[in-house]
């Protein structure tokens, strides 16, 4: 059984926080919800639409390699995921796989099959977790995306910037966000309960979903930020017209992946340092972290000296400059 962390704190030192302040029946709290239940609303009518356009059932040859032995799996194309076909095969692969390898490509554990393919499954302890470890490395950006959102109270202007592609040897997962806050410098009790809302979405056990939609219905669901009208083009030009967006729980956000199958996958997660930068000509608070694969363990020491390493400023893929 996993335990949430739990930490005492003052109020009054962490007041912008939501959790921690009284609920505000503001506008601005009114239309922040009705902003995510539009955006989760389109995601799961598109979501269904896709899901109907599969008009009937068409088999297909998976060619799974790996332990505990080779098999050869009959599943269905278009709906059977790399997650399916670890439930034909043992317990152990259901619950230690966090990535799958179709045709040599990594895929994502929910995304559906679409044709006679090779399959493996991925874990963080295989002979070469790079695959993994980077997977997990963009999931805990994405996650601290749903964090930041949701952390601040009533009032606080948040619009998600973006995150850089995973870099293990830099030190810290990213996450870079535009804050109505302009002079915020966040105290050790406030960084630790960042961390504390980064480990219960592990808690929760949320499944990522992706869903590949076009320029216009991206454009449409994002019309609250700025940042992502800006981008959507530029990607979809690059992406054949069509934007991938993620979800866990009600978060979305734009990236192409692949990501890790659940949350559940983050074990220790310290969310180390916030940093203002300027980048692409904008005032942002850049978020950092450091984790480690649920199940992994680290003495103290040393994983005191991976937090140590993620409070550096993170020039991610920027030449951003601090403020």
């Amino acid at each position: 059984m996993r335990l949430l962390p739990s930490i005492k704190c003052k109020n009054a030192a962490l007041s912008c926080f939501r959790y921690i302040s009284e609920a505000s029946s503001s506008a601005a709290s009114v239309d922040q919800h009705d902003v995510l239940a539009k955006r989760n609303a389109m995601f799961n009518k598109e979501q269904e639409r896709q899901r109907s356009l599969i008009a009937r059932l068409e088999k297909i040859e998976v060619q799974y390699e790996g332990a505990p032995k080779n098999a050869t799996l009959i599943m269905n194309k278009g709906l059977s995921t790399p997650f399916d076909c670890a439930r034909h095969l043992t317990e152990m692969l259901l619950k230690r796989s966090c990535i799958a390898e179709v045709n040599g490509v990594p895929w994502d554990m929910h995304k559906p099959l679409v044709e006679d393919c090779r399959l493996r499954l991925l874990h963080f302890h295989d002979q070469d977790p790079f695959v993994a470890n980077k997977t997990f490395w963009r999931s805990c950006s994405f996650m601290l995306g749903a964090v930041i959102e949701s952390a601040f109270k009533d009032g606080v202007t948040v619009h998600l910037h973006s995150f850089p592609p995973p870099d293990v040897k830099s030190g810290s997962f990213v996450h870079d966000a535009q804050l109505g806050l302009p002079d915020w410098s966040p105290r050790k009790e406030e960084l630790q309960i960042l961390s504390v809302q980064m480990v219960k979405l592990a808690y929760r056990e949320l499944k990522f979903e992706r869903l590949e939609v076009s320029k216009d219905l991206a454009l449409d669901m994002f019309q609250d930020n700025p940042h992502k009208r800006k981008q959507i083009p530029d990607i979809a030009e690059h992406s054949e017209g069509n934007v991938v967006l993620y979800r866990i729980g009600e978060h979305i956000d734009i990236s192409k992946g692949p990501m890790m199958g659940s949350t559940r996958f983050l074990g220790r997660c310290t969310v180390a340092a916030v940093h203002r930068v300027q980048k692409d000509g904008l005032d942002l608070y850049r978020f950092q972290g450091v984790a480690l694969p649920y199940g992994m363990l680290l003495n103290h020491f040393a994983y005191g000296l991976i937090e140590e390493r993620g409070r550096l400023l993170n020039h991610g893929w920027s030449r951003a400059q601090a403020w």
